[in-house]
């Protein structure tokens, strides 16, 4: 049977810059939820110390909770090799981050889609970023997982590997027990693409999934390409209840539950308050209670 954790989508701005929410109030809000744990972004203000790492593992084991996965946006594709080089020091100290929160999941991401760097160029350089991470991650016993992603809150530019073909071509470059997929089937829908075809392209790859719902505000997803190059999200795009949205779960689940998945599901929801998060963990509930029994 998966795990089921959440991600504070609905409060990173107020735990990533304002401050106006601390670790402690999202972990004991998140312990109302009937999931099993959570998953943490590198990019909480609190987290930058590390002393505070064993004080927000404790507050999340209080609370019955475990930490398995660690969100993190490495930039690796931009074309200043020094800039990569600090991307990858950035993600080692968040490798660390989730191991010392007993977490086993740590995200990479290919990039930023800039105009000026080549599709091979790209892939070479995140390629070449994360096998740099490699040797740190079997020593921490942590899988590096990226994701299928659409777009980091605070980048500029889409995801380098939004498009599946690049994601797909990607993958298949790096051979690693300690590298796999975390799916996420609504960002394939924002890149105009069939999240079906994606994940039997890589369920064999897949060690973790986010569980989300999205869907435009208004308009399609032609007006939404041309807000893309611009910081943040489009103000068009949002989160919606899981199971209400465009996503077959049904299919979803069944073709996990064929190649043997078993890892954590994290939920992205919430933006529209803690009762929409409440439904999308019933409704993941009953699904899961389906597929795997």
């Amino acid at each position: 049977m998966p795990k089921l954790a959440a991600f504070p989508k609905a409060f990173m701005d107020e735990l990533c810059l304002s401050g106006e929410m601390t670790l402690r109030q999202w972990i004991d809000l998140a312990a109302t939820l009937d999931i099993d744990g959570l998953e943490f972004y590198a990019g909480f203000l609190e987290m930058k110390d590390k002393n505070f790492w064993p004080e927000a593992k404790k507050m999340a084991t209080d609370q019955g909770l475990e930490i398995p996965m660690m969100c993190c946006s490495p930039d690796f594709t931009h074309p200043d090799e020094s800039f990569r080089n600090e991307q990858i020091e950035h993600e080692k100290f968040w490798m660390e981050m989730t191991a010392a929160l007993g977490g086993k999941y740590c995200r990479v991401l290919s990039g930023q889609r800039r105009p000026e760097v080549s599709r091979e160029e790209g892939i070479q350089f995140a390629v070449s970023s994360i096998e740099a991470c490699l040797p740190l991650a079997e020593k921490l016993g942590i899988t590096l997982i990226i994701e299928n992603h659409y777009k980091d809150n605070y980048w500029d530019y889409p995801e380098f590997a939004q498009m599946s073909d690049v994601f797909c071509d990607l993958v298949s470059r790096i051979d690693s027990p300690y590298f796999g997929v975390n799916y996420d089937p609504s960002n394939t829908i924002l890149a105009g693409e069939d999240p079906l075809e994606l994940l039997e392209r890589i369920k064999h790859r897949v060690v973790t999934m986010h569980a989300s719902d999205r869907y435009l505000t208004e308009g399609t997803i032609e007006d939404l390409r041309k807000e893309e190059n611009s910081l943040g999200y489009a103000s068009r795009l949002s989160h919606g209840v899981i199971g209400k949205g465009l996503n077959d779960y049904d299919t979803i689940f069944s073709q996990l539950k064929e190649v043997g998945f078993d890892s954590w599901i994290s939920i992205e929801d919430g933006v529209n308050g803690m009762e929409e998060l409440e439904e999308s963990v019933a409704f993941l509930r009953g699904k899961m209670a389906q597929y795997w029994g």
